[in-house]
């Protein structure tokens, strides 16, 4: 009888995460934070002297959509935080690389999401409109990083991603900061949106 592959990875909290079968009791924000402020966006492809982590991206899409939906409410915009937590584990692939893995991908991740949601109150499956709104703000933000530090022309951004609204990113500025700095300002936004939900 051939021996099973080990498909669970321990996580520095101590849990041990089954990947295949994901348990809410076996998800701590401490891990997501440090798993997510140490995988790189764009395959680490990037200018500065840090990568831009999925944890700072995770932060300007929170931000993003709370520009969008002004009156959004804690529970939705913890939602938008943990839009790409699973990718604490699984690493952030770009969509190409996606694509060519096939379905097994995406099954792993709603699997971890749903962990992860129940784990701090949310519904297992994000509704489709909150869904679609955020996917705005992801998009909105993987234009401004295309442009500010992953190389892309304009031109290159908007028929990638869509021209956003300039009003929306008014101010905003992509930040490379050190993981251990991006990680405890996730950790503490999450804390926050966490207790305004109770």
């Amino acid at each position: 009888m051939a021996k099973q592959p080990r498909a669970w990875q321990r996580m520095l909290s101590g849990r041990r995460l089954d990947l295949l079968d994901p348990t809410p009791v076996d998800i701590e924000i401490e891990d997501i934070a440090h798993g997510l402020a140490f995988v790189a966006r764009w395959n680490g492809q990037t200018r500065g002297d840090f990568a831009y982590s999925v944890a700072e991206h995770s932060l300007l899409v929170e931000a993003l959509f709370g520009r969008i939906c002004p009156t959004a409410t804690a529970t939705e915009r913890l939602t938008a935080l943990l839009h790409d937590a699973p990718e604490y584990v699984i690493g952030d692939m770009i969509s190409p690389v996606k694509a060519a893995v096939g379905p097994g991908y995406s099954e792993l991740d709603k699997r971890l999401e749903a962990a992860v949601h129940i784990r701090f109150g949310l519904p297992a499956t994000t509704p489709a409109k909150l869904k679609k709104l955020i996917k705005k703000a992801d998009r909105i933000s993987a234009w401004m990083e295309a442009i500010q530090i992953a190389g892309f022309t304009e031109e290159e951004a908007n028929k990638f991603f869509g021209i956003p609204d300039r009003e929306l990113i008014q101010g905003m500025q992509i930040r490379l900061r050190p993981p251990m700095e991006v990680r405890r300002d996730f950790t503490a936004r999450h804390a926050t949106l966490l207790e305004q939900t109770g």
